[in-house]
């Protein structure tokens, strides 16, 4: 695992766009993994500004995501798809026929998840997948338990993850019990995978993730077992791994 270290929030914002500008770069029409969440916002803004100097074009990138509600409508504000679109795709020159989330309102979840992982394998091997990390290890909404699920499936939310989503809401209450999740087999498909990480709170995520054995109690602990993963964080969030000694490149 090539580890990044950078000085705060923004130079890992400008770092991880870097690289996922260089896949289209090398291959215009990529299948790029995209992730939902507060920390990936700044890269997307850094991509956005790519497109509209003119350095970058997604007319022919392909993309996938990794996670939705259950039970929310892709207009509601709070959805991964209206994420999508407010932060990134309504922004570029993707094809909005090229992007691509789980459908958080299908009236059979469980053929939802069979469509998704059928799609995927119509899409090839995802160029890079594009990974935020729970304060809980989870990547996608893949969350601690006591096996790897490898296909997309339908997941009950843990209570740290529903309390770290609150602030997205009006309530906790609001905030969905369920979602659709890529699996870890199509994660760990991935050519390459791109984690982001920012901040004190996900100090001890990163840690296990890295140091720590590979376990579903730590679903991010799978990442030691592919050959290409690329961490980019920030100092606070690094910190306790490089207090362990872990090396980093500045």
């Amino acid at each position: 695992m090539r580890i990044i270290a950078c000085k705060d929030y923004a130079e890992m914002s400008c770092a991880a766009a870097n690289i996922l500008a260089a896949q289209i770069y090398l291959k215009p029409q990529a299948v790029l993994g995209l992730a939902t969440g507060s920390t990936p916002v700044g890269l997307y803004k850094e991509l956005i500004a790519k497109h509209e100097a003119g350095v970058l074009s997604f007319a022919q990138v392909r993309t996938v995501n990794l996670d939705e509600y259950k039970g929310l409508a892709p207009t509601h504000d709070q959805s991964y798809r209206y994420f999508m679109q407010h932060n990134l795709f309504d922004h570029i020159d993707i094809r909005p026929e090229n992007t691509n989330v789980p459908d958080g309102l299908a009236a059979d979840a469980e053929a939802e998840c069979g469509r998704y992982d059928a799609l995927r394998e119509t899409l090839g091997r995802t160029d890079i997948q594009l990974l935020g990390l729970g304060r809980n290890g989870h990547i996608g909404f893949n969350e601690p338990g006591p096996v790897f699920v490898k296909p997309t499936h339908v997941v009950d939310l843990t209570p740290s993850t529903i309390d770290a989503n609150a602030r997205f809401f009006a309530s906790q209450a609001d905030v969905p019990r369920q979602a659709i999740t890529m699996g870890i087999g199509y994660i760990m498909q991935a050519r390459q995978i791109l984690v982001v990480a920012s901040g004190s709170d996900k100090a001890e995520a990163v840690y296990q993730m890295i140091c720590g054995a590979v376990d579903p109690q730590v679903p991010a602990s799978i990442l030691q077992l592919h050959p290409n993963v690329t961490l980019v964080a920030d100092e606070a969030a690094l910190s306790k791994a490089v207090e362990a000694g872990v090396s980093v490149c500045g």
